[in-house]
């Protein structure tokens, strides 16, 4: 699997960003290889509609047949990469892009809110308990700051990552960066 699949194409952006095919690649990079109906059934959708789905995203390059697991009766798809970027600042330039950012933007948040909403600390030891959650900042910073933020986040996951490879209590975690600048009606109030 390929480590990084960047996007340049504000339609190729939008065309990921449909909340079904947002779902879709993130339990193809979450739990490896599936069918359309394994993943009709994961989502609650037929796999009619998994399987349309699943054929746009190997259209625009997100997915693959998986030739190592086939199936006799149904294709089995795989994700190409691990994770999707894309330069912000390149998308904002048209209309097309800023919309393709608004709707990514917005799919990753109802995300958030679902892994959140189907969380339950009372399933988890107190090890786990203690260590999950999500907190919030507000922040006065300039955008460097932000970026060296982000950078060495993502650095220190990377680290972490590689440390614990193979420990027998490591779990697979949902962690989420995120930070935008307050709006003007915001610093109002």
């Amino acid at each position: 699997m390929e480590e990084q699949y960047t996007i340049s194409d504000p339609r190729v952006l939008k065309a990921v960003a449909h909340p079904l095919r947002v779902r879709l690649l993130g339990l193809l990079r979450g739990d490896g290889p599936a069918t359309a109906s394994e993943l009709g059934r994961k989502v609650g959708e037929s796999s009619g509609s998994t399987s349309y789905h699943l054929r746009e995203l190997f259209k625009y390059g997100f997915i693959e047949e998986d030739a190592d697991q086939r199936d006799g009766r149904e294709r089995r798809w795989r994700a190409r990469h691990r994770y999707t970027s894309w330069d912000a600042v390149e998308l904002s330039a048209s209309a097309e892009g800023r919309e393709a950012l608004r709707i990514i933007h917005l799919r990753q948040a109802e995300m958030v809110g679902r892994v959140m909403e189907e969380y339950d600390q009372a399933g988890w030891s107190e090890e786990w308990a203690d260590v999950s959650g999500m907190s919030d900042h507000l922040l006065t910073l300039p955008p460097a700051a932000l970026r060296e933020f982000k950078d060495r986040a993502e650095e220190l996951l990377r680290d972490l990552t590689a440390r614990h490879a193979g420990d027998p209590g490591a779990r697979k975690v949902h962690v989420w960066l995120g930070a935008v600048p307050r709006t003007s009606q915001e610093e109002e109030s």
